[in-house]
């Protein structure tokens, strides 16, 4: 709450934020717009939450309904009014104003109207009040002059009780309200606004005058459901991203190998498009279910299929995420793209994001909101989405049908994204394939192969490439080609054993005949050994035999020398 003059929060989300602390406080604020616009519910919201949270409590003036219609109205947003009108929280005043009744009496004024407000707020010490609406309290007046002066004279009370006070008006012709002044003397005006495009309803609300204090000025959708009124400011996204060094699985082994360092970096946004029957939202289920088991949460918002469809789909390929719906770690919305405007999904998606603080972002698939508006209009809500989601550190993955083989996406948004996985189907020898192409992802190196993407009851696998003749075979192409291959293997290997069997006979010949001349070699050796001691012996007794002969016959011989 930034300084200057004093605010009450009126607790309506996203409205607090845009205004930077909610209505003036002690001042009249005008909120107006035409039938049905929801202004009856947004000064409820404000009045409500200012007995339930801030202390603060309050009158509801009402000059068309009932208290008891009243109390039914609110209850469709979740509040138990008649439980805080029981506790003396909330006082509900019902002035029916007839204007026959009121001409017949001659000159009326508002004097009247302010004792019986001020005993109201005197009974419960009210420090809020709510005026719906406020043509019903001056349709009496035909004096112009006298009717300027009333509602001039009315807002000066309000402000002299200091009554922090929402009072509603119809839209006028040319002008926010029928009479052309309480936008004038107000000191915020708010305009609601509901209108219908191509049969498309969207509620958008705009802050055309908030004195002394700045404020957000452009539309910005609002939501009335079952949880109240809130507001999304669209225009606060910024680009203020934060970064992670983290990576984490995308719940495909396979894939995760294809990225260096395993799986993508947490907070990236993950482009997943592809052809219709390619796996987009099968490997988007993966990816969620990745994040389940690490124990975080996951958002999956699904625009074609309900949750019990995509569960019973996703035990085909071996994994149920039963538990994780069950447990809260996972949850589901499923919606049709024409359920909304544009802009009312994005008020939905950011919401739903805020309260259930997802690690893991599934948007499945962008391209259905292509039929809901002009293209512009669908890059800039996913924009801001992406944006949004990068901000707050989380990982979002976005699938999109592709056309034929087309490597674009109509959104626009491939050059917005992190990271781009193309799944495409290839015909190929009378049957299609899936393939899965890995186009980019910033800061990590990865694989540019193309590898067959199987899906079977054992999961998702991505099998390793397979390059043929004509280049890249998937299906039973590859099978066949496998086959043939495996065939040729076989009978080299069979090649191979039989001239490894010659070899080996020739070389035990070889062996053999190098044995048989060993031994021949041996032999002769030997009996060159038998020979050359036969002689020496011989040498040996033919020299006894000469000594012998020689000393028989007188002859002395000189000593021999051996």
């Amino acid at each position: 709450m930034t300084e200057g003059i004093a605010k009450s929060l009126t607790g309506i989300e996203g409205f607090d934020e845009l205004t930077l602390g909610g209505l003036p406080s002690g001042r009249p604020s005008l909120v107006c717009g035409s039938a049905g616009c929801g202004k009856t519910l947004f000064a409820s919201t404000f009045l409500i939450n200012g007995a339930r949270l801030y202390g603060e409590p309050g009158v509801f003036v009402t000059f068309e309904e009932r208290p008891v219609d009243i109390v039914d109205n609110v209850q469709s947003l979740g509040f138990d009014l008649q439980e805080l009108i029981d506790q003396s929280r909330v006082f509900i005043e019902h002035i029916a104003l007839d204007p026959s009744e009121i001409a017949e009496v001659g000159d009326y004024d508002l004097e009247a109207l302010f004792l019986r407000l001020e005993y109201a707020v005197d009974q419960i010490g009210a420090k809020r009040i709510v005026l719906d609406t406020i043509e019903s309290l001056f349709s009496a007046f035909s004096n112009p002059a006298v009717l300027r002066a009333e509602i001039r004279r009315l807002f000066d009370w309000l402000k002299q009780k200091g009554l922090t006070a929402v009072i509603t008006g119809e839209r006028g012709d040319g002008t926010l309200t029928r009479q052309g002044l309480e936008e004038y003397v107000s000191d915020c005006v708010i305009l609601l606004d509901h209108r219908v495009d191509q049969q498309i309803s969207t509620r958008r609300l705009r802050i055309v005058k908030y004195r002394g204090t700045a404020h957000g000025t452009n539309e910005y959708p609002f939501l009335i459901d079952e949880d109240g009124f809130s507001v999304l400011p669209v225009s606060s996204l910024g680009l203020t991203h934060q970064v992670f060094e983290e990576r984490i699985s995308t719940g495909v082994r396979d894939l995760d190998r294809m990225l260096t360092g395993g799986g993508f970096y947490r907070g990236n946004s993950v482009l997943v498009s592809g052809v219709a029957g390619s796996g987009k939202s099968s490997l988007s289920c993966m990816m969620a279910d990745a994040a389940c088991r690490r124990g975080e949460k996951a958002l999956y918002m699904s625009f074609e299929e309900s949750e019990a469809q995509t569960a019973r789909n996703m035990k085909s390929v071996g994994t149920d995420l039963g538990p994780w719906l069950a447990s809260g770690q996972l949850r589901y919305i499923a919606a049709r793209p024409t359920f909304y405007s544009l802009e009312m999904h994005l008020a939905v998606i950011l919401r739903e994001v805020t309260r259930f603080k997802p690690d893991v972002v599934v948007l499945d698939p962008i391209s259905a909101f292509l039929g809901t508006g002009q293209i512009g209009e669908v890059q800039a809500m996913l924009l801001r989405i992406v944006d949004y989601l990068k901000s707050n550190g989380i990982t979002g993955v976005f699938t999109h049908l592709a056309h034929g083989q087309e490597t674009q996406t109509d959104a626009g948004l491939s050059s917005l994204m992190d990271a781009w996985i193309l799944l495409l189907n290839r015909e190929a020898h009378g049957e299609f394939n899936r393939e899965l192409y890995l186009l980019k992802a910033r800061g990590i190196s990865h694989s540019n192969q193309v590898r067959e993407f199987v899906m079977s009851d054992n999961g998702i696998h991505l099998l390793e490439p397979y390059l043929g003749e004509g280049g890249a075979l998937t299906g039973s192409a590859r099978r066949s080609a496998e086959a043939r291959a495996h065939r040729a293997e076989i009978e080299r290997q069979a090649e191979v054993a039989r001239v490894q069997g010659e070899i080996a006979q020739r070389r035990s010949r070889a062996l053999a005949q190098i044995e048989a001349l060993q031994a021949e070699i041996d032999a002769d050796e030997s009996e060159l050994r038998r020979l050359a001691e036969i002689e020496d012996r011989h040498v040996r007794q033919t020299a006894i035999d000469s000594d012998t002969l020689a000393r028989s016959r007188g002859i002395d011989h000189a000593p021999r020398t051996k």
